[in-house]
Parts: C-alpha cells; sequence; structure tokens
C-alpha cells in the first residue's frame, strides 16, 4: 500500500488520469488494431510512463526514454523507415544518456526527483538553430541514400527529435514543445504507414497520446519554472535578512 500511497501524493489527479488514461487507450489500441507486436505496446506503455515523469522533471523519465528509444528503433526498421531508427538509436538514445546525467547533476535544491529548469541565452539559441541545419541537411542524403520510406516527413522528424533532445540536455522547458512538433510529423509518418498495413494504427494511436502528454510537459515545466523562481528568490530575501546590518 506504501508504493501506491506514495504515487498518489506525487502525481496529482490530473496526472494521473493523464497518465492512466494513456495505457488504457494505447492497451485497448492494440488489442483492436494489432494483437501481435508485443514489442509495439511495451514500447507505447515504456514510452507513455517517461513521458509524465519527464513533465515532473525526475530523471526517471530519462532513463525510461533510454529504453523506449531502443525499442522504437526496433520498431522502425519493421517498415523501413530507417531515418526513424538511426535518429533515436544514434541520437536520441546516447542523448537522453547525457540529459539523464545533467538532470541528476542539476537538481533543484537538492531533491533529486526535480531538475532545476534552465533558461537559455539569444546566442545559445542561434547555434542550436545552425546544428539543427546541419543535421536536417546531412540527415536528408543520408536518408535518401538508404532510401527511407516517406523521405520528407521522416527528414523534418530527424530535425525536431535534434531539437528536442538538446533542449532537454540543456533543461529547457521548451523541449516538451520539440517533441510535440515531433510527435505531429510522427503522426503522419505512422498514417502513411498504417495506409499500408493497418497493424500500425496503435503507433498512431500512441504518438496521439504522446502528443497530449508533450503539450502537459510544456505547461508543467512553466509552472515548475515559476515555482523555482520564487523559491529561489525567497530563499534569497531570507538569506539577506539573516545578514547583520552594517553600521
Amino acid at each position: 500500500m506504501k508504493p501506491v500511497h506514495t504515487v498518489r501524493n506525487y502525481f496529482t489527479k490530473g496526472e494521473l488520469a493523464l497518465w492512466l488514461a494513456s495505457l488504457a487507450l494505447i492497451a485497448v489500441s492494440f488489442c483492436l488494431f494489432d494483437r501481435e507486436n508485443y514489442l509495439t505496446l511495451s514500447a507505447s506503455l515504456v514510452g507513455a510512463t517517461s513521458l509524465i515523469l519527464n513533465a515532473k522533471g525526475n530523471p526517471l523519465g530519462q532513463l525510461l526514454m533510454i529504453v523506449f528509444s531502443v525499442l522504437y528503433g526496433v520498431i522502425s526498421l519493421s517498415f523501413a523507415y530507417y531515418g526513424e531508427m538511426i535518429t533515436y538509436l544514434g541520437m536520441t538514445a546516447p542523448m537522453a544518456v547525457v540529459a539523464l546525467v545533467s538532470w541528476l547533476r542539476h537538481p533543484f535544491q537538492g531533491n533529486r526527483a526535480q531538475v532545476q529548469v534552465n533558461t537559455l541565452g539569444a546566442w545559445e539559441l542561434a547555434f542550436m538553430a545552425v546544428l539543427a541545419a546541419i543535421v536536417t541537411f546531412a540527415f536528408y542524403w543520408i536518408l535518401r541514400a538508404f532510401h527511407t520510406a516517406n523521405l520528407i516527413p521522416s527528414t523534418v522528424s530527424v530535425t525536431t527529435s535534434f531539437l528536442a533532445v538538446y533542449l532537454t540536455f540543456r533543461r529547457s522547458a521548451y523541449f516538451a514543445l520539440a517533441y510535440a512538433a515531433n510527435d505531429a510529423v510522427l503522426i503522419v509518418l505512422w498514417s502513411l504507414a498504417t495506409a499500408a498495413d493497418v497493424t500500425y494504427l496503435s503507433v498512431v494511436i500512441c504518438f496521439c497520446m504522446f502528443l497530449v502528454n508533450d503539450l502537459y510537459g510544456f505547461v508543467s515545466w512553466r509552472r515548475m519554472q515559476a515555482r523555482q523562481h520564487r523559491a529561489a528568490a525567497s530563499g534569497e530575501a531570507a538569506r539577506a535578512a539573516e545578514q547583520p546590518s552594517l553600521r
């Protein structure tokens, strides 16, 4: 009973409802449209759990993202989505490892269950945009050489994935919006796959749920950032009050 009590205290009622609804919808869609690819089911359940933890700024979410990236890379290979496979196995998974280390090294006021939210400056945002352009250009030709299915959406997916993992590593609240953009691209990508094989409809539904979770993640991080700023300001005011006045 204690673990359940802890979970109920850690998540709000809305977060629990979102998480459980995501798991339920993923399971139902699997039973209706797939019933065979248990790897897809496992990846979807792990991914949904990862997102709700990421929305809380919990490093455990990044650990689960590593697991999801490996599973999703294998699934992508099954439909010749080499861009997705290369992106998640060669970029998202390694960057999730880096992000995990970064999140663990920057807890908010010693609380290892909540990362300290970071704000990026204009120069770093410009640097990120240049890197994203280079990655997009390079991957377009790589994916074209591999005869990747649905080349343009696959290339856009690489771009949004890169922005998402970079912002995640840098602990920016906008990582969730980048992942939401990536979800939208993947919904299109797997909808095209579903036209050829209806069993992939469960993957489409999975990313629809991911989109909702990532949008909530952005809202959650903005609130968390505001709370952290207030807590930091209160701490500075308290320390200032404790200083002896100069005579």
